[in-house]
């Protein structure tokens, strides 16, 4: 079944919004920012188009990331004086990285997941590193580089051994063989920026996922591997520090919030080529779903505004970002069983868009210790009030 091209029918709308969202960003920077938006809106049909391929072959996006780095997308999340446009990295450039994540997810969510890795990795250092490790790594990104953020790994994890080299191995390392500096936790909590040439210390694939099968992510064998003194980024502890640890996860639902309003452009592009959008029961479950998707955006936009503008308390924070995840992963789930009840069978089949868009959705949803999220949220808003929006 070929795609009714549901992204048509709002995407102009969807990039009015997200220009006329940029009047908190500073007047020099919001042309740029209104440019690198319209130059990814309009990757977008692009990166659909070859979404099926990808996970066909379990093969890493390198077209669309190509792509993205050449329209300036890799160095956006650096500082002004870095050469990028602080998407994330300064306070009034949340809503920016908001809507470019948001798009990018809504072209490919594997896309979109590395992508925020690589901004993660970069506002880590931005926010750690001293300035010449910040200006190494401007560099590197300006060269081409893509950056990553790996930090899940077997006991007893990767460790440095008194000689100054590493022990042990990272798993499921989004982007492996692909990410050329990853930032690694070592000893747990501590940050290693690591030099790799493509494919180097690369180990199998988790090409068996059920979704998310273009991240590519896998193994890093990190067994002798001698860091250099500079590449040590803040002191130990730093990445665990709050509200930057929890309540970065705003980045991965506004990905996961371009996928949401993906499948539900697919259901009502489906709907109407079928000519039972007017049906009363399928009516009732388009409004459903874009009830699911409003509440997602409104949710993940304002979890960003407190996450980077720095004038909250970190409880408030990390307890509203917790109530976020909690309330995206409910809608994402809710538009999944939407579209496949009023699809049917045909939302299964390989050929249908919607069928791999709920797949990648489905398993981008498995957000670690969520259940512990909620019950820390729970605990400060029964006798705090949930935080105004700056």
């Amino acid at each position: 079944m070929q795609s009714a091209a549901p992204l048509s029918d709002h995407s102009d709308a969807r990039l009015s919004g997200a220009v006329s969202r940029l009047a908190a960003i500073a007047g020099d920077r919001r042309p740029a920012v209104a440019k690198l938006l319209q130059s990814v809106t309009a990757l977008v049909p692009a990166m659909r188009s070859r979404v099926r391929g990808l996970d066909r072959l379990r093969a890493f996006p390198t077209d669309d990331i190509a792509a993205l780095r050449d329209r300036g997308v890799l160095l956006a999340p650096l500082p002004l004086r870095h050469g990028g446009l602080g998407l994330g990295t300064e306070a009034d450039g949340a809503i920016g990285l908001f809507d470019l994540l948001r798009l990018i997810g809504s072209g490919n969510l594997a896309v979109g997941r590395v992508v925020e890795g690589h901004v993660n990795a970069l506002q880590l250092i931005c926010r750690y590193g001293g300035e010449g490790q910040i200006a190494e790594a401007a560099a590197d990104a300006a060269q081409g580089h893509l950056f990553a953020i790996w930090n899940t790994e077997a006991p007893p994890g990767v460790r440095c051994l008194d000689g100054g080299t590493l022990t042990g191995r990272k798993d499921h390392g989004s982007a492996a063989g692909f990410a050329t500096r990853p930032l690694i936790t070592v000893d747990q909590s501590r940050l290693l920026l690591v030099t790799l040439a493509p494919g180097e210390r690369a180990g199998a694939s988790a090409s068996g996922m059920h979704g998310m099968r273009a991240t590519r992510s896998g193994s890093i064998d990190f067994e002798g591997y001698a860091p250099r003194r500079f590449d040590w980024i803040g002191g130990a502890g730093d990445y665990l520090r709050e509200p930057a640890f929890s309540g970065g996860a705003w980045r991965s639902l506004a990905v996961i919030l371009g996928g949401i309003e993906a499948l539900v452009g697919e259901l009502r592009g489906q709907l109407r080529a079928r000519g039972r959008d007017g049906n009363p029961h399928q009516a009732v479950r388009i409004a459903q779903a874009l009830s699911a998707q409003e509440t997602a955006f409104l949710w993940t936009r304002k979890a960003a505004s407190l996450m980077e503008s720095g004038t909250h308390v970190p409880a408030d924070i990390t307890g509203y970002v917790n109530l976020a995840r909690r309330a995206v992963e409910m809608a994402g789930l809710e538009v999944i069983q939407l579209a496949q009840r009023s699809l049917g069978l045909a939302a299964l089949a390989d050929s249908n868009p919607a069928e791999l868009l709920m797949r990648d959705l489905a398993t981008y949803l498995r957000q670690p210790a969520l259940d512990e999220a909620i019950e820390e949220a729970a605990a400060h808003f029964v006798t705090c009030a949930l935080p105004d929006e700056p």
